[in-house]
């Protein structure tokens, strides 16, 4: 693992770096020379999914890659389709056959879709898979409170991680919370929001300057401050590296409470609310 980035451990004792490369429509030849430079950049948390149709472009940048596979933490996800046991034990080996892997570091159902009401057998599935050696932690994508409970309750094993879109525009503070109390990791998809709204941003700006550091970075340590893993994407040489430069300042009282300010009720990016939003 690579020692520049701190390190967490989760409730099962596996360890994940404190922030990791999100690889959202990196597809084909030039995603995988992009995750490629993440890695060679210093990433070693590489965030993909089964509906992402990218994780053959992960399987690849890790094969171009002179990092040993046993230093890199790979994570992908099971769609919402998938989630009765037979799909799901197919999906999973079959999300390990495109990226020509052995095993997943980390592997999460993608969202609840609690209308179909299937998430707990699908979370039993990850639960058999993580026996069988295919998979060292298992989690979940946008569960609420009242999901989490449920699958403890039903199954007597709890998630290692929840990863739920936030950034300072939607902050999940109740969220956090709650999974601070059960022990819980929180992971950040979308950390850095809409770029041309967060990087404008006056009061970022105004904390950046400060810092002499980019909104980007000051996002991130935010992430990181509040106990969260950010998985930030970029294909750019130089925001990759930007973006793994937060670890040498820190950000005051102050500086987190403006922050906090910037939160709203409706912040969400695309009005996906795991109440109602069905992921196939």
């Amino acid at each position: 693992m690579n020692t520049s980035i701190p390190e967490i451990i989760l409730n099962d004792g596996v360890t994940i770096p404190a922030i990791g490369f999100g690889t959202y429509k990196l597809r084909g030849d030039a995603g995988a020379n992009a995750i490629k430079s993440a890695i060679d950049n210093g990433y070693r948390l590489i965030d993909t999914a089964y509906n992402y149709e990218n994780e053959g472009a992960v399987g690849e940048a890790v094969k171009r890659s002179p990092v040993p596979r046993q230093d890199l933490f790979i994570t992908s996800k099971l769609p919402g389709r998938y989630h009765t046991y037979d799909l799901a034990v197919e999906a999973i080996q079959e999300s390990l056959y495109r990226a020509n892997l052995d095993y997943y570091d980390l592997y999460l159902i993608h969202w609840p879709n609690p209308q179909q009401d299937h998430y707990v057998e699908a979370w039993q599935t990850l639960i058999e898979a993580r026996k069988w050696g295919l998979i060292r932690s298992i989690g979940v994508c946008n569960f609420l409170p009242e999901h989490l409970d449920r699958l403890e309750t039903e199954t007597g094993v709890k998630p290692s991680i929840n990863q739920i879109e936030l950034h300072p525009f939607f902050n999940q503070t109740t969220g956090r919370e709650y999974h601070a109390e059960r022990d819980i990791q929180t992971q950040s998809w979308s950390p850095l929001a809409k770029a041309n709204d967060i990087l404008t941003n006056k009061t970022l700006r105004g904390i950046a300057e400060r810092h002499q550091k980019t909104v980007s970075q000051v996002i991130l340590r935010w992430h990181y401050e509040l106990g969260n893993i950010p998985i930030p994407k970029s294909a750019s040489v130089t925001r990759q590296r930007e973006n793994l430069a937060i670890f040498d300042f820190a950000l005051d009282e102050q500086d987190i409470e403006k922050i906090a300010m910037l939160t709203t009720p409706d912040g969400r990016l695309n009005d996906q609310n795991p109440d109602v939003y069905e992921e196939f």
